[in-house]
């Protein structure tokens, strides 16, 4: 076992799920291109250009900018500490990646760009903005929340004040 783990790197559990999930992303990458092989490929090419080249910059773009928002410096360089606010970044950045996934995920429904789907889910068209924006709301406020909860939490106590030294009194005779 010892062997196995200085040639592989890790345990053969490990090794098995890695062969795992190969497998089953085959299965599903077969399946997938059973169908429409040129559409599903154009659309995957088309998918990863317009992430490199229009999604990536812009999302950038939109991180930096935030971090400028909030007065946090670039990486800890030459022995400097990184200021306070470089772990409040996260607080933003999360609530913003789950509402764009959200969004990148439902966005014809958000944007009221397809009918059809409201006979699957037999809701009207025009709910899905509204509580998408809902979420959004929810997600940035439990963040806020959380972020002053680790705040609060994480300030020095109180120094206790000291008891003043009382002056001696001499009998009196």
């Amino acid at each position: 076992m010892k062997g196995f783990r200085e040639v592989y790197g890790s345990s053969p559990l490990h090794l098995l799920l890695v062969l795992s999930s190969f497998a089953l992303t085959l299965y599903a990458g077969v399946r997938l291109l059973d169908g429409d092989t040129i559409g599903v490929l154009v659309w995957f090419v088309g998918a990863a250009l317009l992430h490199d080249l229009v999604l990536l910059p812009l999302y950038t773009l939109t991180d930096r900018a935030a971090q400028a928002a909030l007065g946090v410096r670039g990486h800890a360089a030459h022995g400097d500490r990184p200021s306070p606010a470089s772990g409040r970044i996260n607080y933003v950045r999360v609530p913003a990646f789950i509402s764009g996934m959200l969004l990148l995920t439902w966005f014809p429904l958000i944007l009221g760009q397809v009918g059809h789907y409201t006979a699957y889910t037999g809701l009207p068209d025009d709910v899905f903005l509204g509580r998408w924006l809902l979420i959004t709301a929810v997600l940035f406020g439990l963040s806020a929340l959380w972020l002053l909860v680790r705040m609060w939490s994480s300030r020095p106590p109180r120094p206790k004040p000291r008891p003043q030294p009382q002056p001696h009194k001499k009998p009196a005779p």
